[in-house]
């Protein structure tokens, strides 16, 4: 490698005068991909973004609340005028022919170099009609605008590295879908809800959720476009808060491990069933957009347009932290940097064994929620907490799925990738993380959740800290009293127990004998 080439950033060298169109450029991935690429590759011409109108906001003022978010403030500060290179298209990928304008369309297609399709419905508890339109032939509709796209130079993909979860070993390549993409397409269109519910899971075939089977159908779809447009497709796995742009910590919505973490820290997650020893594969949200943009660069420095490229965006299993560390040393860290509101004391645990949660989930999920509610309702105030715990053991579900089982990613063409960087670009756009101290980042993470989504500025520590104390003191207090109670019947009724105990063995010996004599008779 030439002094030159180490010292440049090849990739932003080559993102230097492209024109790119994102979809899903306002979701939690899609805001980091867009301050990254305007922040480290300043050259880039022009940012196309599809949005669409949102709770009867046109997307001309979205864009004015998109660039004013706080995740463009480091650009606002050294380089405003990167965000002038934003310019937001009206559409939606839900929507025939994406919803927007010939003009629009014919402007894409006659400037778009490079294509980031980022958009998707995550929710993993969406009916099939709604994921399938939104993530299957959402795709399949800015596949057709991809393929007039006349300077098109690279297609990036976002999938997950779940989109195949019965497969044990999972591979960079592409697997066959469960069914036919446009066939389930055309399905769902064709049949209404009731009859779609009842062959849900028959279509799922073990896959958890309509998020990871519309994705391995999307995958299959996009795959089938292989020679018409170069495409790589990314599979990142659990992606969490920032390891270090464009804030330690930085983390957005409560999706997965973070609403999870949040509900523990808020004392009404209490049991979680997972195995302690399985690896957690979580993926830093800087580290794996890094990785995305290096796969579209390094997909579009190739010429032919043939092959699919897969990269497997997960961390090697000896640089995660296993289910039991994350559980444990993001308990440590909450008991520091506790919130300002909780209804209990944070003192949940995992459970391995299954029928252990349930039997804690009933005591100590369900049963306090409703003693709660039921004195609210008492007091003619409104209840909550049976309602919360509903929805915290719908989350639980989806995500025990995740917890109880161990996956091997092959991620070598991923990792590969290092070699065609400058020692700039590896400094730059990092998804190495051999450097990453988990303790640390979990600190940042739960900083993060506290004050990016919870808005609990640093200065309410102190405050939140005498709160658990008292709650910690409110517990032991409550443990007190319920074994004490305990003890107390078993002294008061304790001849009573003995007497029945004895009787019940009195009898049982009778049947036994009784038994006996008539098989010897016999």
């Amino acid at each position: 490698m030439d002094e030159k080439s180490v010292s440049e950033s090849r990739i932003a060298n080559w993102f230097r005068g492209q024109v790119l169109f994102v979809t899903g450029s306002t979701g939690f991935m899609g805001k980091v991909l867009m301050e990254k690429l305007l922040r480290d590759c300043p050259e880039i011409k022009t940012c196309y973004l599809l949005m669409r109108t949102k709770r009867g906001i046109e997307p001309e003022q979205r864009r004015d609340d998109y660039i004013n978010h706080m995740i463009f403030d480091r650009i606002r500060e050294v380089n405003p005028e990167q965000l002038g290179k934003i310019v937001v298209i009206k559409g939606d990928v839900s929507v025939d022919g994406l919803g927007m304008s010939e003009s629009d369309r014919k402007l894409l297609i006659d400037t778009t170099t490079v294509a980031f399709h980022c958009a998707a419905n995550v929710r993993f508890d969406q009916e099939l009609a709604g994921a399938v339109n939104m993530n299957t032939l959402g795709t399949d509709r800015v596949l057709k605008l991809a393929v007039e796209m006349k300077q098109l130079k690279v297609f990036a993909h976002v999938s997950t590295a779940y989109c195949q979860c019965n497969e044990d070993v999972l591979e960079e390549r592409a697997y066959a879908a469960p069914n036919d993409p446009l066939a389930i397409v055309t399905m769902t269109k064709n049949l209404d809800n009731d009859i779609l519910e009842y062959l849900t899971p028959k279509l799922l075939k073990g896959l958890p959720n309509t998020y990871a089977y519309t994705k391995a159908l999307t995958e299959d779809l996009v795959n089938s476009y292989a020679g018409k447009i170069p495409i790589v497709i990314a599979r990142p796995s659990i992606v969490t808060a920032a390891w270090k742009e464009p804030y330690p910590g930085w983390v957005e919505g409560m999706n997965g491990p973070t609403g999870l973490m949040v509900g523990a820290a808020r004392g009404v997650v209490r049991s979680m069933h997972c195995n302690p020893d399985f690896p957690a594969d979580i993926v830093p949200v800087d580290v794996a957009m890094n990785a995305i943009i290096t796969a579209a660069w390094e997909r579009g420095l190739k010429q032919e347009k043939k092959d699919v490229d897969f990269r497997n965006i997960t961390l090697a299993h000896d640089k995660q932290l296993t289910w039991g560390q994350a559980v444990e040393q993001g308990r440590e860290l909450f008991y520091k940097n506790p919130l300002c509101f909780s209804l209990w004391y944070p003192d949940g645990s995992i459970k391995s064994n299954y029928w252990q949660h349930l039997f804690c989930v009933i005591f100590f999920h369900y049963l306090p929620a409703y003693f709660i509610d039921g004195l609210l309702v008492l007091m003619r105030r409104k209840p909550f907490l049976i309602g919360i715990q509903r929805r915290i053991s719908q989350g639980l579900k989806v995500l025990q799925y995740y917890t109880t089982k161990n996956w091997t990613f092959k991620n070598e063409k991923f990792l590969r990738m290092k070699e065609n960087m400058s020692l700039k670009d590896q400094e730059i756009f990092y998804f190495s993380v051999e450097e990453i101290n988990w303790i640390d980042y979990l600190g940042n993470y739960i900083l993060g959740a506290r004050y990016y989504l919870l808005k609990e500025k640093p200065e309410t520590l102190p405050k939140a800290r005498v709160l658990l104390h008292r709650l910690y003191l409110l517990d032991k207090l409550v443990s007190f009293l319920f074994y004490g109670l305990i003890l107390w019947l078993l002294y008061k009724y304790w001849s009573s127990i003995i007497y029945s105990f004895e009787s019940v063995l009195d009898q049982s010996a009778q049947c036994i004998q009784q038994r006996f004599t008539k098989v010897f008779n016999e």
